[in-house]
């Protein structure tokens, strides 16, 4: 048992979720490594949504909500830590779920899609009917009716590869990546560099906030923001946090 007093009580947690997730066959082994590369560099953001992050989920949810055809993928590590919270983001911009893996076996697909029901998804794309060109593994596999027809999709927790197939499909890609130097977030069209566990429930709440606003409003948003320049202020918000650490003397 953890102690809400420890002091890397969250952390502890998140760690658990996905330890827990391995045990249930919905989260790989390799999602263990995943998880704590993604910690290692939310230490060097402060471990905090960020104004550049922030300002990247309302782009992210207005993009959503722009969307005719948007699609949430899903894989182990965000079935285990934001099940409940991806199903609301899921109803909140009505896009279907489809598990997309790398390190795929049907048995761990079914598990997902189980897992997920089980939590009160509904809107699910759960074939695997058609392949992304480009791609040579595993996660080349998708629903013809999900992921191969969306305009807008959200990547959570993804893979390089696959993120530039998607957008050589010309589909408009949302990641949300810890490390803004990785493939995933260079190729993404909207990067959110922050944890997932506080990316989500954003931005389900500004996607709720903004399900009243004018077309015209959330285009002014999405088409005002360069991911560039996002990945770049990112940068720049880890070597501001680095600089503020107090270092020991040698």
């Amino acid at each position: 048992m953890i102690p809400e007093s420890h002091p890397r009580y969250e952390s502890l947690m998140t760690r658990d979720k996905i330890v827990e997730g391995v045990k249930q066959g919905i989260t790989g082994m390799q999602g263990l490594i995943a998880q704590g590369r993604g910690e290692a560099f939310d230490y060097l953001i402060g471990e905090k949504t960020t104004p550049g992050a922030l300002h990247a989920q309302r782009v992210a949810a207005a993009t959503l909500l722009l969307a005719k055809r948007p699609v949430i993928s899903i894989n182990g590590n965000v079935a285990a830590l934001v099940p409940d919270e991806i199903i609301r983001l899921s109803e909140a911009v009505n896009a279907p779920l489809e598990v997309n893996l790398f390190y795929r076996t049907e048995a761990r697909v079914k598990a997902i899609i189980r897992h997920l029901r089980a939590k009160g998804a509904k809107n699910m794309c759960t074939k695997s009917d058609a392949l992304i060109p480009g791609i040579e593994h595993e996660r080349a596999k998708v629903d013809s009716t999900g992921i191969f027809i969306a305009d807008v999709v959200l990547v959570p927790l993804e893979d390089g590869d696959r993120c530039k197939a998607l957008a050589d499909m010309g589909k408009t890609v949302i990641a949300i990546d810890l490390n803004p130097l990785s493939r995933t977030a260079q190729c993404a069209h909207v990067t959110i560099v922050d944890n997932i566990v506080r990316a989500i429930p954003n931005i389900t709440g500004f996607a709720k906030e903004y399900g009243r606003s004018g077309k015209d409003e959330l285009l002014k948003l999405v088409e005002g923001f360069d991911n560039k320049k996002n990945l770049a202020d990112a940068i720049h918000n880890i070597l501001k946090h680095l600089s503020s650490c107090e270092l020991p003397k040698p």
